[in-house]
């Protein structure tokens, strides 16, 4: 069951949109109240989720209700890595949804957070057990990023790869499984929070692993899943037929499913996280996938 859709997926990280482009993130904002628009349209029990921020920013949400796309969204999101990425502790957590919660009265939903085993597995196990004391009773829909380690001959969505060192590599080790398959620490220990703790799982197109993690979240006894259609993929041969796979397979789910990534020839640059040249056309994809695959 689609349960919410989001409208994109970090929009104020230069690595999935490029606010060289969109500096005042206007375009972004036109973007996602059509979008808004057209699910609404298509399924008024959908919810609309504003993509989840990265950094967690209270000005950007702000800009958002200047722009008035708080008006056409239900929730609002936000990521979180402060044992890899963030420059605040794990222990803060309260205080960062605190800074959101002081501009919105939108719920507030945590679809990505996570600790890498690049250093350490204990250190994930850690992160995973600390994040659910300090989320899930704060929030009732966290989603842990993420099930599968990034198979290490594919590369990470960032904007400058290997040259960011460490943080780079940090991308390929979020998962509760090896890209072998076996299982690390942390997994012993996650299903004690499920079904209250969800999973993120981005599926790429035509994922050898997605009836593995299908059925590694059924053993989990996971209920929220939170995945990805991309715009860009919809233009490959065959994407409806990969589409209709992965969502068949999720059926069982509650899902939150994210619509991002520009294609090419559509973006005022040919890359994914160009802002789209005609913003209508990403909407018209969002009310597409709503139609098809979250029923009346």
């Amino acid at each position: 069951m689609i349960e919410a859709v989001m409208l994109w997926n970090e929009p104020n990280n230069l690595s999935h949109w490029d606010f060289e482009i969109d500096k005042d993130w206007s375009v972004y904002a036109e973007m996602v109240k059509l979008a808004a628009q057209a699910v609404r349209a298509e399924n008024r029990s959908v919810k609309r989720v504003l993509g989840g921020i990265s950094p967690i920013d209270p000005a950007f949400i702000t800009r958002m209700g200047e722009f008035g796309v708080l008006d056409h969204v239900d929730v609002v999101a936000v990521h979180g890595f402060p044992l890899d990425w963030n420059h605040w502790t794990i222990h803060e957590w309260p205080d960062k949804l605190a800074e959101v919660r002081a501009v919105t009265d939108k719920p507030i939903w945590i679809s990505e957070v996570g600790a890498s085993s690049f250093g350490a597995e204990e250190v994930q196990e850690f992160g995973l057990k600390r994040t659910a004391e300090l989320l899930l009773p704060r929030s009732d829909h966290v989603y842990w990023y993420s099930l599968f380690d990034l198979p290490r001959a594919w590369p990470a969505t960032t904007r400058h790869r290997e040259s960011e060192g460490s943080s780079y590599y940090r991308h390929f080790y979020m998962g509760l499984f090896r890209e072998d398959g076996s299982p690390k620490l942390a997994a012993r220990s996650f299903s004690q929070f499920v079904p209250d703790l969800g999973v993120c799982q981005w599926f790429h197109f035509e994922d050898h692993r997605l009836e593995a993690g299908v059925n590694a979240l059924r053993d989990f006894n996971v209920r929220k899943l939170r995945t990805g259609l991309s715009w860009a993929d919809s233009f490959r041969p065959n994407a409806l037929h990969w589409f209709d796979r992965q969502m068949k397979l999720l059926e069982g789910f509650d899902l939150t499913v994210t619509f991002c990534f520009t294609p090419e020839h559509c973006g005022v640059r040919a890359h994914h996280t160009s802002p789209p040249s005609n913003p209508q056309q990403y909407a018209d994809f969002c009310a597409a996938m709503t139609r098809r695959y979250a029923q009346h």
